[in-house]
């Protein structure tokens, strides 16, 4: 019970700082885009310098953050050297990286498309490197059990990247965009600093046999990582290679600053991950979880369709708060597509756990796979002729696929009775409350006010449904222990 107590406190504080860090991560959206025009293509830039990144720290890290938890918990391999061995390889690997791309710097920064600002690409090459390096002594403090450091670091770089954020770009109005990458050098290397303890102290020793044993276990990782996040990132790389328009960086910064306002949908996701993951592999052997796992998917749909709801309902109050600058509020129609993307993707990550608890990891990477190439073909088919548009389907095209074939093998190799025709009625349902928001707001001029008071109807409707059918009054936590009370006497009344 101690062990189960201590992973659940331990989830809960990695959940939450994770949860957390991005909400306030999510706040340079307003503020980048307060300052920046969208003609400007300053946020433009900002939106495919990061899609650059999360794919270079994927493979600077090679999967090496799970193999070193596999390995260090091997019991005929010694912890610290299986550390030294992880520490040296990615170390060498991100500091060739960083070399590499400065030394070619000139024809990079060309390629790219930033021939005038190669800065740009020299800087954020040089913190992407840093950051590979410091994911494992991050993942070191997460094997030695020093979850509140862990936490407090993580929360520390971003409150101050915010507030130096805040204080170039609000305070001293400033507008290069370049700034947000010098800021972003500023705090990982203050984050390695902070981290000096996790890799000095001890002798740092490189076992060539351990590391060719550790490199075979992590490249299907690697696959899987490098498919997962080019479903993410691929349509922000491409989109400056195959739109045609003068416009580019200003299109795919009104693409980029819209679809934040859809990772809402990433977050709820990310905080059922958190909480479901654990519950999910304790109990792996017992029947009785297969009832957990098909409940849990249902009531995934449900509530992300709640939200789904939730922010369509109320997107001329969001787009003020996330998105102050009207320049991009022509990209708004998005959101809706983009957030069923994120759904599909939430929905994928839940059906991922049968190859998961099979030991059938190789699945997971044909399905990414199978997506990602989707996802590809309809942004190089479709960008030329529809601009960011085609981007947002591509998203709803590239998940969907790896969803479905995620679901149909799966029924093979591990089966599931999932409750399809209850998720299907909620499926409809905000389908049809969405197209009556949009109806309403496009036939009749009831204002903002107007508007928000029947998409607040819609909302409500929704969520009674879903109090009669599958959570009733009694059965809710806290409050649910008044209605069973009320119950009783009512039944004793009588």
């Amino acid at each position: 019970m101690g062990k189960l107590t201590t992973i659940f406190k331990d989830t809960a504080i990695y959940g939450l700082s994770s949860i957390i860090g991005r909400f306030l991560n999510y706040l340079l959206v307003p503020l980048y885009t307060a300052q920046m025009s969208a003609a400007s293509g300053g946020y433009g830039v900002i939106t495919n310098i990061y899609a650059y990144v999360a794919l270079v720290l994927v493979l600077l890290t090679f999967g090496m953050e799970t193999t070193y938890f596999r390995y260090t918990n091997k019991t005929h391999t010694d912890s610290q050297t299986v550390y030294s061995t992880t520490l040296i390889a990615v170390g060498v690997v991100s500091l060739s990286f960083a070399v590499l791309v400065l030394l070619l710097l000139g024809p990079v920064s060309t390629l790219m498309g930033y021939a005038d600002h190669p800065d740009y690409v020299g800087v954020m090459a040089v913190t992407v490197a840093i950051d590979a390096f410091l994911c494992i002594p991050f993942a070191h403090l997460r094997q030695q059990k020093k979850a509140m450091k862990f936490a407090a670091l993580k929360l520390l770089n971003i409150v101050v990247s915010i507030l130096l954020n805040l204080v170039y770009f609000y305070f001293m109005d400033g507008e290069d965009v370049a700034y947000a990458f010098y800021i972003n050098l500023c705090c990982t290397a203050m984050l390695a600093v902070c981290l000096i303890t996790e890799y000095t102290g001890f002798r740092w020793t490189l076992d060539t046999r351990l590391l060719r044993s550790m490199l075979g276990y992590s490249w299907p990782i690697l696959v899987l990582g490098i498919a997962g996040i080019l479903n993410q990132t691929a349509d922000k790389m491409l989109f400056p290679y195959i739109y045609k328009g003068d416009d580019m960086l200003e299109q795919l910064g009104i693409y980029g600053a819209c679809s934040k306002i859809a990772m809402i949908m990433a977050m709820i996701t990310q905080a059922f991950r958190y909480a479901y993951e654990p519950i999910v592999f304790a109990g792996v052997k017992d029947k009785d979880q297969h009832a957990m796992y098909e409940q849990a998917m249902k009531y995934f749909v449900i509530f992300t369709l709640l939200a789904y709801l939730m922010v369509v309902g109320y997107l001329d109050i969001l787009k003020g708060i996330v998105v102050p600058n009207h320049d991009y509020w022509v990209g708004l129609k998005v959101v809706p597509i983009v957030m069923a993307a994120e759904i599909m993707m939430g929905v994928y990550f839940n059906l991922s756990y049968w190859y998961k608890v099979t030991d059938r990891t190789i699945w997971g990477a044909v399905f990414s796979g199978l997506g990602c190439a989707v996802l590809i073909a309809v942004n190089i088919l479709f960008v030329p002729k529809f601009g960011y548009m085609a981007c947002a389907w591509g998203g709803v095209a590239g998940y969907g696929v790896a969803m479905v074939a995620s679901y149909v093998v799966g029924q093979k190799y591990y089966p599931l009775n999932y409750p399809l025709r209850q998720m299907a009625v909620y499926v409809l349902m905000a389908v049809i409350l969405v197209v009556m928001m949009r109806y309403v707001a496009d036939t009749y001029s009831l204002g903002l006010v107007g508007r928000m008071a029947f998409n607040t109807l819609c909302i409500v409707f929704f969520v009674s449904y879903l109090l009669h059918n599958d959570l009733p009054a009694d059965r809710l936590p806290v409050v649910g222990k008044y209605f069973r009370k009320a119950k009783t006497v009512s039944i004793h009344r009588k």
